[in-house]
């Protein structure tokens, strides 16, 4: 869904006719148009004042102009349709591209790893203007890019300029919310009562928090207000990919393990569970100072480790290469998985299939597919897991994918093998898993999962929270606030935003369970696969 490309359609057929010659035979064409330009202008002239565009089989002139699908911020067509550049994103982040249809020879024309951006044409068509991480560039034909320098100086009024964020948000509320009636509430009298708190802010911490307390009277969810500031030269904590004993008292770090796929997960390694970190860098770890200035903007640099190995009672230095915040957490959230993906193959005796669904997004999509036509295939059962789901929008994708119905068996030399068609969609018995932390999309999932009698919900009741929303980025970038623009209506016929959905076998979490590695939900799940297999 990520992915697309850039067509075309001609509604001229004797422009599509000549797009569609070759290089040569296009090269033979200008020439010889250009011995008859004396004899034919005064008639081209002519008809270029009648011309109309001719929708009579425009279906047969639509062409692609683009040789691979991407990611796409914008494009710009030269005026003789000889070149299309385009912003695209295939790894670290935009670059520009050129494509000349003609020949569909395509290249990168310019390496920008940079952020989306419009384009521009200048007026010779020679050169393309963007905007690159904040800067304005001017890149020529030949790929060279010139930085724009800019200089200009602004009154800046942010009290002013906080007013019109604050109106301008009551105005879109007003005029996009999804119920045109606004839940019935007086909403110019929230106006005027937030408007008396505007000139005693000074900052936006306090202004994202007064839009949210407005925006909170609407009773909806995807509202609110957002900041994020931008700090300079701000720390940023590295992280050794290790857990540590808690309980452990004394100087050092005890590791309690090592994260799989961390920096000490690796055949070299001597760093093992048990053992102690005493020094970073030469710097003594102790209880009496936060160690983890030690490891202030450390990733990806070379640091030592000093190390005392309590069961062999030596010392060793080893060095490694700290990573983020960000990466030790994509780790640990893969960790999680594994740990349920286990405990399902162990309490089933290996009948039940185990997926969790991070996010309602493509990543996520090509990872539930990939898992559960790939280990879990052979599975008599599938549990879903979409507990802590932020949602995004992929529940048709996902609902598609789990009702799949066996139509048509094959059976090579008359060997009965288990592949069925349709084979890339699940056809055994599944279940959802789900709890109070779904949000968005990952309410509307379960909730058409169980209106079309997939398979059954299993944790706790999710808030209705199944609206579209546009998080609009103001005229500050730092602020950001949201509008619930369009309602999903199920079978209540009613929105199903405020409508909780009940699960069909109730099952909470508590928080001491959690902390001692149990899990109730999962359990309930996968004696409730057991039963529906053991009746077919």
């Amino acid at each position: 869904n990520r992915e697309v490309d850039i067509y075309g359609a001609f509604l001229d057929p004797a422009a599509y006719d000549e797009y569609k010659l070759s290089k040569d035979e296009y090269t033979l064409y200008k020439d010889t148009a250009v011995n008859k330009k004396d004899t034919t202008v005064k008639k081209d002239t002519a008809l270029n004042k009648k011309w109309s565009p001719d929708f009579a089989n425009i279906d047969n002139r639509k062409i692609r102009l683009t040789i691979n699908s991407s990611s796409i911020s914008d494009y710009a067509v030269t005026s003789d349709g000889a070149k299309v550049y385009y912003l695209a994103s295939f790894e670290k982040g935009y670059d520009l591209w050129v494509t000349e249809p003609r020949t569909h020879d395509t290249k990168i024309l310019a390496k920008l790893s940079g952020s989306p951006s419009g384009i521009e044409l200048s007026k010779d068509g020679k050169s393309v203007f963007v905007t690159n991480n904040g800067s304005l560039l001017k890149i020529d034909d030949a790929g060279k890019s010139t930085p724009i320098i800019i200089s200009a100086e602004m009154v800046w009024d942010a009290a002013k300029e906080r007013k019109y964020i604050f109106d301008h948000a009551w105005r879109q509320v007003k005029a996009k919310f999804y119920d045109p009636t606004i839940h019935g509430i007086d909403w110019k009298m929230y106006k005027e009562t937030y408007a008396k708190f505007l000139p005693h802010i000074s900052n936006n911490y306090d202004f994202q928090e007064l839009l949210s307390e407005m925006l909170g009277e609407l009773n909806a969810s995807h509202t609110g207000g957002r900041y994020s500031p931008q700090p300079s030269n701000p720390d940023a904590t590295a992280t050794l990919g290790l857990l540590y004993d808690e309980t452990f008292t004394g100087n050092g770090l005890k590791i309690a393990d090592v994260i799989t796929g961390g920096p000490a997960d690796k055949t070299l390694s001597k760093i093992r569970s048990g053992q102690i970190i005493e020094k970073i860098d030469g710097e003594p770890v102790t209880d009496k100072d936060d160690w983890a200035k030690l490891l202030n903007r450390k990733t990806g640099r070379n640091t030592l480790l000093t190390v005392y190995d309590v069961k062999n009672n030596n010392r060793f230095d080893e060095s490694l290469k700290p990573i983020s915040f960000g990466e030790e957490s994509g780790l640990m959230y893969k960790r999680w998985v594994k740990i349920m993906y286990d405990k399902v193959d162990k309490l089933s005796g290996g009948k039940v299939g185990y997926v969790h669904v991070q996010g309602m997004n493509d990543g996520s999509y090509r990872t539930v597919v990939d898992e559960v036509m790939g280990r879990n295939k052979t599975k008599q059962a599938l549990i879903v897991d979409t507990r802590f789901n932020g949602g995004g929008w992929l529940h048709n994708d996902l609902n598609t994918f789990l009702s799949g119905n066996s139509y048509l068996r094959f059976e090579p030399q008359g060997n009965k093998v288990p592949p069925a068609e349709p084979m890339d969609r699940w056809q055994n018995p599944s279940c959802v898993l789900m709890s109070e932390g779904n949000y968005s999309d990952a309410f509307i999932f379960p909730y058409v999962y169980k209106a079309n009698n997939i398979g059954k919900l299993i944790g706790m009741p999710v808030p209705g929270t199944g609206t579209a929303v546009w998080w609009e980025t103001q005229i500050d970038p730092t602020i950001v606030f949201g509008i619930p623009m369009i309602a999903t209506i199920g079978k209540e016929n009613r929105p199903t935003e405020n409508l909780q959905l009940e699960p069909d076998i109730r099952v909470p979490l508590s928080y001491e369970d959690l902390l001692n590695g149990k899990d109730t939900q999962l359990e309930a799940a996968v004696k409730e696969m057991l039963k529906e297999i053991g009746s077919k």
